[in-house]
C-alpha cells in the first residue's frame, strides 16, 4: 500500500456519504449495535489468542527480554506506519477497510494455528504474527473510531466510551479465564481457532448489517499518490505539533508508556518468578483488572465523568499510578492484596480511557481523525519498546516487583504535572490549535481549516 504505484480502494454500494454529525439519523443505534457486537465478539477471540500467546512464550522461555520483543513487535507498526495508515483511511471507504482489517486478522491466525499444528513452530513466527495482526490493527481502528462519530450522536459519546470500556472489562474478566481452561481442554491451534470464528462473525455483521457513513467532503474513488500520502501525514503532524495542550497530552501519554507499560507486559513472571503461580493465577489477575475496569466503564457510562473530561483523564492516570505502586509493594504472601490492587488499577484505566476517546471524537473533526488519531498513537507508543527494553535487565536483575514500584513513582509525577499544567487542562474548552473558545464557538463543530 505504500508502494509508488496509485492506489484505491473502491466503494461497496450500500455505503452513503453522509453530511455531518448533526445529520445522524434517529434510528442510529439499529445501525450501529450490528457493528459494536461484532466487534465484541472479535475482541473476546483475540483476548483469548493474546493469553495463550503470552502464556506459551512465558512458560517455554521464562524471558522478560522475550516478552519484551514480543510486544514490539506487535507495536512497530502502530509506531512507524500508524501515520500513514491514517492518511490512507481518511481516503479509502472505512466500512471496506474495518472488513479487510478481521480478515487480514483471520488469516494470520489461522497460518499460526497450522503451524503449531505441524509442530512447527518458532518464536520468530509468533513475533511475525504478532506483527501482522497489530498492522490490521491499525487499519480498524481508526477506521472503527471515525466513523463512530458519524454513528453516534455527540451527547452519547462519553456514555459509550464508558459502555466500551466496560465491555472491555468483560472480555478481560472471562477471556483469560476461557483461555486457561481452554488451554487445559485443546491444543493451542484449538484455542487459536476460537479468534478465526469470532472475526468471521464481525465481518458478516457488518457485510449485511452495518452501513458506516463518509464525511461528504471525502472522495473515496480519489486515487491515492505517494505526494498525497506524504501531504495527509504532514498535516497530522502540524494538526498536533500546532496544539500545545494536545502536545503535552501525547508527551504525558509517551512517559506513561515508557515507564507503566513494561509493568503490564510483565505481569505473567510477576506470577511465576514472584507469586510462583501458573495460568490460573494469571487469569485471576487478569480478570481482577477486567471487572475493574468493568465498574470503571459502568461508572463512567451512568455518571459520564467530571463536568471536564481531563480532569477524569488524569484521575484515571493518578489511580492507575497508584495501583501499579501498590502491586509492586505488596509483599510475595498477599497474592490476594495484589488481586484487589489490580481491579483499583483496571477501574483508574477505564476511567482514563474512556473519556479520553470521546474528547478528542468531539475535538477533532471526524474527515481528519484518521490522519490525526494514528499520528496520535504513533507519538504515544513510539517510547514503549525502550521502556520494554530497559525494564527487562532490571526485572532480571532487581526483581520484577522494581519495575511496578519505578512505573507507579513516575505515574504519580505525571498525574501532578497533568493538573498543574493549564494547557492540559483546558483542553476541553479549546479549539484545534489550543486557542479558547466561547460558549457559543464550543457549540459549533470545528472543521480542518482551524488548524494552523
Amino acid at each position: 500500500m505504500t508502494d509508488t504505484n496509485e492506489t484505491t480502494i473502491q466503494p461497496i454500494n450500500d455505503t452513503e456519504q453522509t453530511p455531518p454529525e448533526q445529520m445522524i439519523p434517529a434510528n442510529w443505534l439499529a445501525n450501529f449495535l450490528p457493528m459494536f457486537i461484532g466487534q465484541v465478539v472479535s475482541l473476546l477471540g483475540s483476548s483469548l489468542v493474546q493469553f495463550a500467546l503470552v502464556w506459551y512464550v512465558t512458560k517455554l522461555t521464562g524471558s522478560a527480554t522475550v516478552l519484551a520483543t514480543a510486544t514490539t513487535a506487535a507495536l512497530i507498526p502502530a509506531i512507524f506506519l500508524g501515520p500513514f495508515v491514517g492518511a490512507l483511511v481518511d481516503r479509502w471507504n472505512r466500512k471496506q477497510v474495518m472488513i479487510i482489517a478481521d480478515l487480514m486478522v483471520a488469516l494470520a491466525t489461522a497460518a499460526l494455528a497450522l503451524l503449531f499444528a505441524f509442530n512447527l513452530i518458532q518464536i520468530w513466527h509468533i513475533y511475525l504474527i504478532l506483527f501482522i495482526r497489530s498492522l490490521a490493527g491499525i487499519f480498524q481502528g481508526p477506521a472503527k473510531t471515525a466513523s463512530i462519530s458519524l454513528m453516534v450522536p455527540k451527547e452519547h459519546l462519553t456514555r459509550l466510551g464508558g459502555i466500551n470500556q466496560a465491555v472491555n472489562g468483560l472480555t478481560e474478566t472471562f477471556s483469560p479465564a476461557l483461555g486457561a481452561l481452554l488451554l487445559e481442554l485443546l491444543p493451542i491451534q484449538g484455542v487459536l481457532a476460537v479468534d478465526i470464528v469470532t472475526a468471521a462473525i464481525a465481518i458478516l455483521l457488518m457485510i449485511f448489517l452495518v452501513k458506516v457513513p463518509q464525511p461528504a467532503t471525502i472522495d473515496t474513488t480519489q486515487k491515492v499518490t505517494p505526494r498525497s500520502l506524504l501531504t495527509d501525514v504532514k498535516f497530522g503532524f502540524k494538526y498536533i505539533l500546532t496544539w500545545p495542550g494536545l502536545l503535552i497530552l501525547i508527551l504525558i501519554a509517551s512517559s506513561i508508556n515508557l515507564f507503566l507499560a513494561p509493568a503490564g507486559n510483565l505481569m505473567p513472571l510477576l506470577v511465576t518468578d514472584y507469586f510462583q503461580g501458573g495460568a490460573r493465577e494469571l487469569a485471576w489477575l487478569q480478570a481482577a483488572m477486567g471487572i475493574g475496569a468493568i465498574i470503571g466503564g459502568v461508572l463512567l457510562g451512568v455518571w459520564g465523568g467530571f463536568k471536564r473530561k481531563m480532569v477524569t483523564v488524569i484521575v484515571g492516570i493518578l489511580g492507575t499510578s497508584l495501583g501499579i505502586l501498590g502491586i509492586g509493594i505488596v509483599p510475595s504472601t498477599a497474592y490476594l492484596g495484589t488481586i484487589i490492587l489490580a481491579g483499583f488499577t483496571g477501574m483508574a484505566v477505564s476511567l482514563a480511557n474512556g473519556s479520553l476517546g470521546p474528547l478528542l471524537q468531539t475535538k477533532v473533526p471526524s474527515e481528519v481523525q484518521g490522519r490525526v488519531f494514528t499520528v496520535l498513537s504513533s507519538m504515544s507508543l513510539m517510547l514503549m519498546p525502550v521502556g520494554l527494553f530497559l525494564s527487562a535487565p532490571v526485572a532480571e536483575r532487581f526483581g520484577v516487583p522494581s519495575a511496578y514500584i519505578v512505573g507507579g513513582v513516575v505515574g504519580l509525577l505525571i498525574a501532578i504535572y497533568g493538573f498543574l499544567d493549564r494547557r492540559v487542562m483546558t483542553i476541553d474548552d479549546q479549539l484545534p490549535g489550543g486557542e479558547l473558545a466561547n460558549s457559543e464557538k464550543q457549540s459549533e463543530p470545528e472543521t480542518a481549516s482551524q488548524v494552523g
